[in-house]
């Protein structure tokens, strides 16, 4: 498994876009852009892939630590951070609406129940 594996498995596992990687990176001042960052994710046979070295992947953990926790003078709770940055991701700014619930209101109740006459016979 290489450093690109693992950034992959971070990325998926957190649920993280590019352009808040990008953010997590600027956390530590480490400049790169989201052309630079898709170049990692792509697969090895790709004409553009690249791969990452220790020195990315170590900043990207040192800039995701500030992320999730904080500094000494502003510390943060993880699981906070992670709370509100699924929902974020999860809805995309709009409110969640249960599908069932949604289904429901659009349901006329005032047709009766039919009973079909077509089945077979066993």
């Amino acid at each position: 498994m290489n450093n690109n594996d693992v950034f992959k498995k971070l990325r998926v596992a957190l649920r993280l876009r590019d352009d808040e990687i990008v953010d997590i990176l600027k956390l530590v001042d480490f400049k790169i852009s989201k052309s630079e960052l898709g170049a990692f994710f792509r697969k090895e046979d790709h004409p553009n892939y690249m791969e990452c070295g220790d020195q990315i992947l170590r900043n990207f953990l040192n800039g995701l630590v500030i992320h999730l926790r904080g500094t000494k003078e502003h510390p943060k709770d993880p699981g906070e951070v992670l709370l509100k940055s699924n929902k974020n991701t999860a809805t995309k700014g709009k409110p969640r609406v249960d599908f069932k619930a949604k289904q429901r209101k659009q349901m006329d109740t005032n047709i009766s129940h039919v009973k079909y006459k077509n089945k077979k016979k066993s």
